[in-house]
């Protein structure tokens, strides 16, 4: 008896993958505005009220593969050894993103990965959903800096949304070098080297920059 649950959400995670996996075949087919809900139900062979049962909304079929990633900084903070400062533990997480080639780092020239990436930047109402998540990220790190740093309420406001903020710029960035044709390997010294820079920038603030060009 023990073992039921286990078995009912397996098969609730198949379900729920091969629900998403026919919609995002469509959607690089036809275009996300072009497939209706139905088609996407068709497609799995499940009933449309079955669909909205997993996926409540269109946008979900396809923001959903990067769900975990959405409290991911807050998880880091919560989990660094005592010893460890909050932006230490951010900066070596996301260095290891990249060494492991995490598609969330924007370093992964897998062809499916830069199918999904485009899809999503090539379709406004994909955007839109995710910067809920990334609203979403920012309060959850947020509230791991108030609870386990001390920050107070404004500081760890203004650094949870600093350090979001570099963490997509720096994706973003990576994403876009590999659309342009840079592999993955050659575009990790330079990739590395950006994410150092930008955490420094987050570790000295503003006022360590340049005061002009010349300087």
């Amino acid at each position: 008896m023990t073992s039921q649950p286990g078995l009912r959400e397996r098969k609730k995670q198949r379900t729920r993958s091969a629900i998403s996996e026919a919609a995002i075949a469509l959607f690089l087919e036809h275009g996300f505005e072009n497939v209706s809900i139905t088609q996407i139900a068709e497609a799995a062979e499940v009933s449309r009220r079955t669909l909205f049962a997993y996926f409540p909304a269109k946008e979900d079929l396809v923001v959903h593969r990067v769900a975990d990633h959405e409290t991911e900084a807050a998880r880091v903070v919560r989990a660094r050894a005592a010893h460890v400062t909050p932006l230490a533990a951010l900066r070596e997480h996301f260095l290891d993103g990249l060494r492991r080639s995490d598609p969330i780092t924007g370093l992964n020239d897998d062809p499916r990965i830069g199918a999904f990436y485009r899809l999503i930047l090539g379709t406004p109402d994909l955007i839109a959903r995710l910067e809920g998540f990334r609203s979403t990220s920012e309060r959850a790190l947020d509230e791991a800096l108030r609870e386990t740093a001390g920050l107070p309420d404004l500081d760890a406001r203004v650094a949870a949304a600093q350090v979001v903020a570099v963490q997509w710029t720096l994706a973003l960035d990576n994403i876009e070098r590999l659309a342009a044709g840079q592999a993955a390997a050659s575009r990790y010294p330079a990739a590395v080297a950006d994410a150092e820079r930008a955490f420094a920038i987050l570790r000295d603030g503003l006022g360590g920059l340049p005061t002009s060009s010349g300087s």
